[in-house]
């Protein structure tokens, strides 16, 4: 591995020297969060504006070397759990403990072909080295394939290890989620895909607020997100937390010069409107 420091800015996904695991120091965490990336094409279905991978594309993850995968995992988890990985990359006490195992990367990990035995052999191997269940498995997804059958096996299999789904929600209308998403996707799927992600395994939601570019300033746009809220506990559709965030690090995207960190006490004043609906929410600046 490389003699670097690790920090909260830098989401280096080759840091480590690995193909598909990079470690994080997660400011929403409060620890180290160990990044599994399937998508190491740099590819993906949506294109969000704040997204800070290089050379973006659109497309599917590529096919998986499982042996690699798990050799990865293994060697990693070794280094933290037993070898001298946090004095090479001078991590501060405080956060030297495993938060979670995020599945995420430079794309939308649920177009794995075979995403469902992904997740049971990174679960498997966090289980028997000790990791799981005392750290958090966790999906970061946009949500948009919850409709094919490996993705929902892949969230039970989830679930079997008690994670946690993260599910992209940055808009609750069609014409911001094309705006801050590049998505065509409809009002209907997205209530379609929260209810399917929520059935199969605990779900929270993510979303990203910015200044200047943000659709989710605008009035009319709160207002479609609190609705949909309301919806989903009408149809007894469980979501865990809220989880609101906003910029900390340049997008590569065409529109980065268009943005900046959105003021706290804005992103307050929309946690309030939703945790008047009896939503936990939080809040990372």
């Amino acid at each position: 591995m490389l003699d670097k420091k690790l920090t909260t800015t830098d989401h280096s996904r080759d840091i480590a020297g690995l193909k598909y695991i990079y470690p994080v120091l997660s400011r929403r965490a409060g620890g180290l969060s160990i990044g599994i990336n399937f998508n190491i094409n740099n590819a993906c279905n949506w294109r969000c504006v704040y997204c800070q991978v290089p050379d973006l594309s659109r497309g599917t993850a590529p096919k998986m070397d499982f042996f690699l995968l798990e050799n990865e995992l293994r060697f990693f988890l070794d280094s933290v759990l037993k070898g001298d990985f946090f004095n090479q990359f001078n991590v501060p006490e405080k956060h030297r403990i495993i938060k979670d195992i995020a599945i995420s990367g430079n794309g939308e990990p649920t177009s794995l072909k075979h995403f469902d035995k992904a997740v049971d052999l990174i679960g498997r191997i966090a289980t028997e080295m000790d990791v799981l269940p005392e750290s958090d498995l966790v999906l970061i997804t946009n949500g948009s394939l919850m409709h094919q059958a490996s993705v929902q096996e892949g969230l039970r299999i989830l679930n079997n290890y008690h994670g946690q789904v993260w599910f992209k929600l940055d808009s609750a209308t069609e014409e911001g989620r094309k705006k801050i998403n590049d998505s065509r996707q409809s009002n209907k799927n997205t209530r379609k895909n929260l209810t399917i992600s929520s059935g199969l395994c605990e779900t929270s939601l993510q979303t990203c607020m910015m200044e200047d570019l943000s659709v989710i300033e605008a009035e009319n746009e709160q207002l479609a997100y609190l609705q949909l809220l309301n919806g989903l506990k009408q149809d007894q559709t469980m979501i865990k937390k809220i989880m609101l965030y906003t910029i900390a690090r340049p997008s590569l995207q065409p529109e980065a010069s268009q943005m900046n960190k959105l003021d706290g006490d804005l992103m307050k004043q929309f946690a309030d409107r939703i945790t008047s609906l009896g939503y936990q929410v939080s809040i990372s600046t």
